[in-house]
């Protein structure tokens, strides 16, 4: 298979899984605005460090403070933003494009509806009240298309490289929505703001969906370094980021010249396997974060060197003068 195909089946599914991402870190933030009670509010402007874009946000909005309401629209309409669900859509819509003859009818099909279903209806992501229900349609949506792909594909190059590409981004960004309570959505760590820990926690979980499956696998209420252990180290759950790491080796020990890019892997994994958990403070946390993200963003420029086109740049491949992997850098390290 012509490596500009797996090339595109491999970022087809990394915007994908980006988008219903983003959209759920936004939900971390708006379920904790019903959750808190009044007078406590959750800052916006992590939402936008945790994406990694804040010179962008800063550029477009030089007028603004980084008020709720120009950061979901940044994160969601805005098009000069490369990590917005809205350009994530667009990319994967393109590449999509040039793949439906080997891509299920059904999922581009779908992927199509859904872009122009949610270009029609922005405005509800933006507006308060609608915004759970626009969110929560993106989610599902993304889902169905993830399991469409991985449901119906033969077991090929294609089918290789679409795993890879959900699993590594699935692992950048599961690490970004445990980033958020290291980034501080509460206005500071103050006594009278103890109590409310665990109802971020819950947040955190229940945006990885993974709110049940902790409690079954845990059997004890919500703790700062078990929700740590689960998200990050956990090999069962499939939104950890050791499981999505064990699913890239399995992924890649059949492809031919993988020898480097497993090295690499291997790296990232001991390192979350080593890290100590359960004495991490807030800063620690963040810093153990970033360097997961550094790990992951290697992952992907070894797998990019070997299997992907050197030095071409196509037009589904180009955005605002950036290749692919340089804008996956610029979203990867703060």
């Amino acid at each position: 298979m012509l490596a500009r195909v797996v090339e595109n089946v491999y970022w087809l599914s990394r915007y994908l899984e980006r988008a219903e991402n983003t959209a759920r870190i936004i939900g971390v933030n708006t379920n904790l605005l019903l959750d808190l009670p009044g007078g406590i509010a959750p800052g916006w402007l992590p939402l936008v460090d945790i994406s990694g874009n804040r010179a962008e946000f800063d550029a477009s909005n030089k007028a603004t403070k980084g008020e709720e309401r120009d950061v979901v629209n940044f994160l969601i309409a805005d098009n000069a933003n490369p990590g917005s669900i809205c350009r994530s859509l667009a990319a994967a819509r393109e590449n999509a494009r040039t793949l439906r003859e080997i891509l299920p009818a059904e999922a581009w099909e779908l992927l199509n509806e859904f872009f122009a279903e949610f270009n029609k209806d922005l405005s509800a992501g933006i507006n308060k009240r609608t915004r759970f229900d626009f969110l929560k349609r993106v989610v599902i949506t993304l889902q169905t298309i993830a399991g469409m792909l991985d449901g119906t594909m033969n077991r090929n190059d294609a089918h290789t490289f679409s795993t890879l590409g959900r699993n590594l981004e699935r692992a950048d960004m599961t690490s970004r929505i445990v980033d958020v309570r290291s980034a501080q959505l509460l206005p500071a760590e103050t006594p009278e703001l103890r109590p409310f820990e665990t109802v971020q926690w819950m947040s955190v979980l229940k945006s990885l969906s993974g709110y049940q499956m902790y409690r079954l696998k845990m059997r004890s209420r919500v703790k700062r370094a078990d929700v740590l252990q689960f998200l990050l180290r956990d090999d069962e759950f499939p939104r950890s980021c050791q499981f999505c790491l064990a699913q890239l080796e399995g992924s890649l020990k059949p492809l031919p010249r993988s020898e480097g890019v497993l090295d690499v892997l291997e790296g990232a994994t001991k390192f979350i396997q080593r890290a100590p958990l359960a004495t991490l403070d807030q800063p620690g946390l963040h810093d153990l974060i970033d360097n997961i993200q550094l790990h992951i963003s290697n992952v992907h420029s070894r797998l990019a060197e070997i299997y992907f086109p050197s030095g071409e740049i196509s037009g589904v491949q180009r955005m605002n003068g950036q290749s692919q992997s340089q804008r996956q850098t610029s979203l990867t390290f703060r």
